[in-house]
């Protein structure tokens, strides 16, 4: 579902905070995701961003594209309780994260919980 989407589904997804954790998760395509908890709802969800469009403006200056809404795909991966227990369970995520097809270490973590 988009991003808006998800946040009409529960009222108390919008309303909450919600503490992100890194932006460059990757899947073995290369393709990019961010990774956030809702403490409201429990709820660890990846984004997927789409490819951003790079252009150069009659300066040289380059400038990037925002993503049109319907363009950031939300999956919700699972639900922890709080955050200490999600600092838990992503120990060590800031370097796992920088590597080739970081999910798989993400999903073996959310895995080991069941």
């Amino acid at each position: 579902m988009d991003i808006e989407a998800f946040y009409e589904q529960n009222e108390a997804r919008r309303e909450s905070a919600e503490i992100e954790f890194g932006s460059e998760w990757t899947d073995k395509d290369l393709n990019e995701y961010e990774l956030s908890w809702v403490e409201a709802t429990g709820e660890l969800y990846l984004m997927v961003e789409p490819q951003a469009h790079v252009t150069e403006d009659m300066f040289g200056d380059f400038r990037v594209s925002g993503e049109p809404v319907s363009e950031l795909t939300v999956v919700v991966i699972g639900k922890v309780p709080s955050r200490a227990a999600l600092e838990d369970l992503l120990l060590g995520w800031e370097n796992a994260m920088l590597e080739d097809n970081s999910l798989t270490w993400l999903y073996q973590h959310l895995s080991a919980t069941d």
